[in-house]
């Protein structure tokens, strides 16, 4: 080749690598693709670059990975990131978005949710929390579709919302929010949940509302095999429930006294007018709640009643059942002297 001919090779070179450099500056520099809502980047610890960038391709906030890849392999970015979860509202570039999962993550605010509180009283403590307004998880929680994508049940998703203490940014979508307290419930539950509550002749859907009654009954981890024990006893025998907070759930207003009037007003919650489980549940039961619903103790009780310490006296009669009740109820006087 002759020096003309190697420096016009070289120059056509240039040019083609000078194009490349520009073509590649270009999109390292364009605005993201444009988005209607928030999305939440969450990046593990040790998580190779080119799995953040194909997340954050998926999640439509990058239209380029390999170019974002090239160059943070290119400039040792890809060695500084940090983990942990970053909020993205706006459009950004590549380069922006390089530069948010390399700076320090958004800060993160724990909510706790305790075991047995209602749909509504979740939804009040996330709104209560900074995570959004109560209308806002409603209305999702109302969604069908919403209710389908998570193959929950049409009567909602009560029972279904986890009780842990979860930690997210102020600003995740509050949708993100509800499906990762339902996720929390499946991998809790597993796959054996509706085989257990199978065996039992319960399907996994009556087996949560089981373990919400269970949860509503006592504070107790020993007595809740116990109570599981005795619905599932009551059930197969055709006997009315009786739980007193499947009456409260199922009336209006936020006043747990239980009146006589109470026990007749016939909602469908009404277990005492009513045979066989409520309709859905009642509560967001914990872990143990639920695992006593499909692991229930074997025993022949059918009764319990409250002694005023937070504990039961169980009874396998009606005529023991009656004199444990005669029992507290003395010791509850004697106790007002």
């Amino acid at each position: 080749m002759t020096a003309r001919r190697l420096a016009a090779a070289l120059a056509v070179l240039a040019l083609g690598t000078a194009a490349v450099a520009v073509a590649l500056a270009l999109v390292l520099h364009a605005p993201g693709p444009p988005r209607t809502t928030p999305v939440t980047i969450t990046v593990d610890e040790g998580e190779p670059f080119a799995e953040i960038a194909a997340d954050l391709h998926r999640q439509g906030v990058l239209a380029h990975p390999l170019a974002l890849r090239l160059w943070a392999r290119v400039s040792g970015r890809d060695r500084h990131v940090h983990w942990g979860e970053y909020f993205v509202t706006t459009p950004l570039s590549p380069l922006e978005l390089l530069a948010r999962v390399t700076g320090p993550p958004d800060p993160v605010h724990a909510v706790t949710i305790p075991e047995g509180r209602t749909l509504r009283d979740v939804v009040g403590l996330l709104a209560a929390a900074g995570f959004g307004s109560e209308e806002s998880f409603l209305c999702l929680l109302d969604d069908p579709a919403f209710l389908a994508s998570e193959d929950l049940p049409a009567t909602g998703a009560e029972g279904y919302l986890f009780p842990d203490t979860y930690t997210f940014p102020l600003g995740m979508p509050q949708e993100r929010i509800l499906r990762t307290m339902i996720h929390r419930f499946a991998e809790k539950t597993g796959p054996t949940f509706a085989l257990r509550a199978a065996a039992l002749g319960l399907s996994a859907e009556e087996a949560v509302t089981l373990a919400s009654l269970v949860e509503a009954e006592t504070g107790r981890p020993e007595e809740r095999p116990l109570v599981a024990a005795v619905f599932l006893n009551r059930l197969r025998r055709g006997m009315p429930l009786q739980s007193d907070p499947t009456v409260l759930y199922g009336r209006e207003g936020h006043d747990r006294t239980l009146t006589h009037a109470d026990l007749l007003r016939p909602t469908p919650y009404n277990t005492y007018m009513r045979s066989g489980l409520p309709p859905a549940p009642i509560a967001n039961p914990g872990e143990a709640a639920l695992r006593a619903a499909v692991d229930p103790a074997h025993v022949d009780y059918l009764y319990f009643v409250a002694r005023g310490d937070g504990t039961h006296e169980f009874s396998a009669t009606l005529a023991a059942h009656n004199l444990a009740v005669a029992r507290y109820r003395r010791a509850l006087v004697n106790g007002r002297r």
